[in-house]
């Protein structure tokens, strides 16, 4: 049986904060990438790994009966290098070498070049379909293990995720989670402008899948949702998780909210990591 890391609440919160610098540090080092579409999923990504909710071994990325994280919004790569590193799947000196050439930290997750990526993602609206494959693969080879994908909420507006949606329904598949990091923001806008789909919850429901509505910044709540999706059989689970994107630095980027796919400059990294 592979180990899984539980923290405690203080310890968890202690890890946001470093992936939180790892982010900032990394993109801001690389010159390019999401630093904002990052941060607002640290919460969750830290809780999958470091809360006791998956089972994982570093020292075997590919063993058959380990829960899975796929994920789809794979611009947030950095946020999934931080988390991986932290959980010792490859140095953490590596991460400033994000987006270099030659670096297996790619601008996109590689699932062919770094352990502990699940599935190459980046084009949008894909990932829940992995999962969903993931989750009856694991099924079909007789294991109890669990998949989880975070998605975008503008990735929703992919028509593949809702395709996926349904099938995870007919296929009854109660060790699928999907976590939607509701950050309101997509690339060229706010999502309620670009296309609304509030409310989530009631969407996922009418296609037969368990929702919960969270603050996804709060650790007790999102350990509180991994547990309540874990004991919910005969339907796959959806946890929305309500977040800021670019939190908790905020302040330092007021000017522009969405600030999508941009680096923080040097004195924006400063002023951010003082606030961290």
């Amino acid at each position: 049986m592979a180990p899984t890391t539980k923290l405690s609440l203080a310890e968890l919160q202690a890890k946001s904060k470093q992936v939180r610098r790892d982010i900032i540090t990394s993109t801001t080092t690389a010159g390019s990438g999401h630093p904002t579409s990052s941060l607002s999923g640290v919460e969750v990504a830290v809780a999958l790994y470091f809360g006791g909710v998956m089972r994982h071994d570093p020292k075997n990325p590919s063993w058959p009966q380990r829960d899975r994280f796929i994920l789809s919004k794979g611009h947030a790569a950095p946020l999934l290098y931080a988390v991986l590193a932290q959980a010792g799947y490859f140095p953490r000196e590596q991460l400033p070498t994000l987006r270099k050439l030659g670096s297996p930290l790619e601008g996109h997750p590689n699932m062919r070049r770094l352990p502990g990526v699940e599935a190459s993602t980046g084009s949008l609206g894909q990932g829940l379909s992995l999962g969903l494959g993931h989750a009856l693969a694991v099924r079909l080879d007789g294991y109890d293990s669990r998949v989880y994908v975070m998605t975008g909420d503008g990735e929703l507006d992919e028509g593949h995720v809702w395709e996926a949606v349904m099938a995870a329904n007919k296929f009854k598949a109660d060790n699928l989670v999907a976590i939607v990091d509701q950050n309101g923001y997509q690339q060229t806008g706010a999502t309620s402008v670009v296309l609304d789909l509030r409310p989530l919850a009631p969407k996922f429901e009418a296609f037969g899948w368990f929702a919960q509505e969270i603050d996804g910044h709060d650790l007790n709540a999102v350990l509180g949702a991994f547990d309540k999706a874990a004991k919910t059989k005969g339907q796959p689970s959806v946890i929305v998780a309500r977040t800021v994107k670019g939190y908790p630095i905020q302040k330092v980027l007021a000017s522009d909210p969405n600030h999508h796919g941009k680096p923080l400059t040097k004195e924006e990294e400063k002023e951010a990591l003082a606030l961290l």
